[in-house]
């Protein structure tokens, strides 16, 4: 059994930041993600992808904001379950939850906090015979490293943000980029669109709306693959890469049965209550929760994980009072009593 103060389901941002506001308040943390690295989304879907509306970095990489995460909280020496699943959950008599992951392994803690994103997510893929064998072997769904596709032929299947942003990504690494799309107008941000078509009056890339791929072809992997255009006959391309970007479908698993309020599959919070779900003790940040005038920020679940730590401290230690402090006068310091003092004028904290 491993007990800490705060069980944490999901390691992406949110979860690891909550490590850090946790353990400003001195109180521990053990992350359950079902992927074998910390990082979430950010690590296993895009970590090369820019992001920009992170306060205080005009541009940074996910991988590189996870990796920062990380180091931020190490200090704090969370405690890490990965690649397993959390599965049951119950509350004993004494108020503790314990958590079982689909491993077998038993987490328990008087507090949870599910951060778990999107939930479970899988990838919508397009309806193509025989597609599942080509998987992984010229068929990618995500793009996690854009260096594999240098000097390579691309073909890109999407009309939102994802597709349209390594199109414009790619179309400086790879050999040939080819981007469809089944209607004309695209979903994504006007300056990606933009972005899209500038580079496809330069010749840079190839743009093909409306059309999708019907079938594929090749023997031991990904050759050509047919795509049929409207009002026009189907052509055959020849491509090492293709990469259907229609997005995921998040599904919450297990947690859907743990008798939490759920709307539109995400898990409903009261935001006066510091993200409290309908089972006290149990609480949802990040992309997971909703409530009224919710934003799916990563910035958001920052807020979220701080003030939700606020109320974690009252149920673990109800009878301390709880002060207000600042990093920039207190520095901080981790569990084995050393002080990393803050930079000036850092975002306020509680220690």
């Amino acid at each position: 059994m491993i007990k800490t103060d705060i069980i944490i389901i999901g390691a992406g941002p949110a979860g690891l930041f909550a490590v850090f506001e946790a353990g400003l308040l001195k109180l521990r943390c053990h992350l359950i993600d079902i992927l074998p690295n910390p990082g979430g989304q950010c690590s296993e879907l895009y970590p090369k992808k820019p992001i920009y509306d992170i306060p205080g970095h005009p541009e940074i990489l996910a991988g590189d904001l996870v990796e920062n995460l990380l180091n931020q909280c190490s200090q704090f020496q969370p405690g890490f379950t990965l690649g397993e699943s959390a599965e049951k959950i119950n509350k004993n008599s004494e108020g503790l939850f314990t958590v079982v992951t689909d491993k077998g392994t038993a987490h328990q803690a008087p507090v949870v906090v599910i951060a778990g994103g999107l939930g479970g997510f899988h990838p919508r893929k397009p309806i193509i015979n025989n597609i599942e064998s080509y998987e992984e072997k010229g068929i990618s769904y995500f793009i996690k490293d854009p260096n594999l596709y240098k000097n390579k032929n691309v073909l890109i299947a999407g009309g939102g943000d994802s597709a349209l942003d390594w199109t414009i990504e790619l179309a400086n690494i790879a050999s040939n980029v080819t981007l469809i799309h089944r209607r004309n107008e695209f979903r994504g941000a006007l300056d990606s669109v933009e972005k899209v078509q500038e580079l496809k009056n330069k010749n840079k890339i190839k743009l093909i709306t409306p059309a999708e791929v019907v079938s594929l072809m090749g023997d031991d992997k990904l050759k050509s693959v047919e795509i049929k255009i409207e009002n026009s006959e189907n052509i055959t391309l020849n491509v090492d890469c293709f990469i259907p970007l229609f997005g995921l479908t998040p599904k919450l698993g297990p947690i859907h049965d743990w008798g939490l309020e759920i709307e539109k599959k995400s898990i409903k919070v009261d935001n006066t209550l510091n993200y409290q779900t309908n089972v006290p003790g149990i609480f949802a940040i990040g992309d997971i929760n909703t409530y009224p005038g919710k934003l799916k920020l990563i910035l958001c679940g920052f807020h979220e994980a701080a003030m939700m730590c606020r109320s974690a401290y009252k149920i673990i230690n109800p009878d301390k009072k709880l002060v207000l402090k600042y990093t920039t006068i207190s520095g901080v310091s981790g569990f084995d009593g050393s002080i990393k003092k803050a930079q000036p004028l850092v975002r306020k904290s509680i220690d």
